[in-house]
């Protein structure tokens, strides 16, 4: 798997945003196949930092109504990277 396949976008969330902030905690959503190895190797290489620690979880799909119509959004795979004292990813630089 190359490294732009797994790391898909960050997550930008209010929780996300508190972590990223109070602890040096970075959030993305990932390819569900890739691995915790595959996820610190594309950390390290795309943003060029060192990574402690990777946390992921599997989010299940959803059920979605259209209509009369039944369907269901994609499950997808969250990681949760822990980076290197004094060490940051800037999303929104100048925002």
């Amino acid at each position: 798997m190359k490294i732009h396949e797994v790391i898909r976008r960050p997550l930008v969330t209010e929780k996300s945003t508190e972590a990223r902030e109070l602890s040096n905690v970075v959030t993305f959503a990932v390819d569900p196949r890739a691995s915790k190895h595959d996820i610190r190797d594309a950390v390290t290489q795309l943003f060029e930092v060192d990574v402690l620690s990777v946390r992921t979880m599997r989010q299940p799909r959803k059920t979605r109504r259209v209509g009369r119509h039944m369907g269901h959004r994609p499950e997808w795979k969250k990681a949760i990277v822990q980076l290197a004292e004094g060490q940051t990813i800037e999303f929104f630089e100048g925002v």
